[in-house]
């Protein structure tokens, strides 16, 4: 087992290294990217009877997954100068639909792409910066399908990223400066900041900002998840014991509840529902 993970993480390094050649030399035979892709997906297939993704992680959407930013390393991605932390991913390494936190370095940039099933971000730190202008900490931004830029970070920057997650018909491009948002009291030691509710779609995305207090719940209805990034503070699962700090991320199935002790001012991200797309 050991050995076929040290193997599986080989290959991802490979492809990863595939694109960033192809990028920088685009006149380059593909032949490199297609051998390290086969080579991924050859050893996906484990000595179970169906084969598996070998990229995916925290893809079971019917268990409590938990991840914290401070005790994952950086993981190379396309673009030299951009590393990111993954909390979860389903599907392929480069194509799939994913939640993660990304760093850009100083003077680092992307190259031109699209999203397909779209994008959601919120700037964490520093400013980010593309043909629509710069995006400092606290932006808010969904970019939907056949949105097309070219990112970058003049001063370097941290993001909360979600890809291929705001599909579907009535999506439009929304820039939200959170900052300029005020709270809105909606129970005992909880506020809020509205960012995405739609008729026509699952999600609801907000900010919360929570008092210090000794059991808050959050319960998750019996048909959709729901999900937390802490942004600031601490808090303690009265479940399970687990630690909540900044950039924790904790993932809840349908039907179960989210039950804390919060012991400072916590402001999270909270979404609730999510997209599926079911071609």
């Amino acid at each position: 087992e050991g050995e076929n993970t040290f193997m599986l993480r080989l290959a991802q390094h490979l492809l990863v290294e595939s694109y960033r050649f192809k990028l920088q030399h685009p006149t380059v035979s593909q032949s490199v990217t297609r051998c390290s892709t086969a080579f991924t997906q050859t050893l996906s297939f484990s000595s179970q009877s169906k084969p598996t993704m070998a990229h995916e992680i925290n893809a079971d959407l019917s268990v409590r997954c938990v991840m914290h930013a401070d005790e994952l390393p950086w993981s190379a991605s396309p673009s030299a100068t951009v590393s990111r932390k993954r909390f979860a991913l389903q599907g392929p390494s480069e194509a799939g639909r994913v939640t993660s936190i990304v760093e850009y370095s100083k003077d680092s940039s992307f190259h031109e792409h699209g999203h397909p099933d779209g994008e959601e971000i919120l700037v964490l730190e520093g400013a980010w910066q593309d043909a629509n202008g710069s995006h400092p900490t606290g932006t808010f931004m969904l970019n939907p399908e056949g949105f097309r830029h070219a990112p970058a970070s003049h001063d370097g920057c941290v993001l909360f990223v979600k890809l291929r997650q705001f599909g579907g018909p009535a999506r439009v491009h929304q820039r939200t400066d959170t900052a300029s948002l005020e709270w809105t009291p909606t129970r005992d030691g909880v506020s809020v900041k509205k960012l995405y509710d739609h008729p026509e779609h699952a999600e609801t995305i907000v900010l919360e900002q929570w008092e210090p207090c000794a059991d808050l719940k959050i319960t998750s209805p019996s048909n959709q998840l729901f999900e937390v990034l802490f942004l600031s503070g601490n808090a303690t699962d009265l479940t399970t014991g687990v630690s909540y700090r900044k950039w924790s991320w904790v993932r809840v199935p349908a039907g179960d509840v989210l039950c804390l002790s919060v012991s400072s001012l916590c402001h999270v991200y909270v979404k609730r529902g999510e997209w599926r797309n079911e071609d």
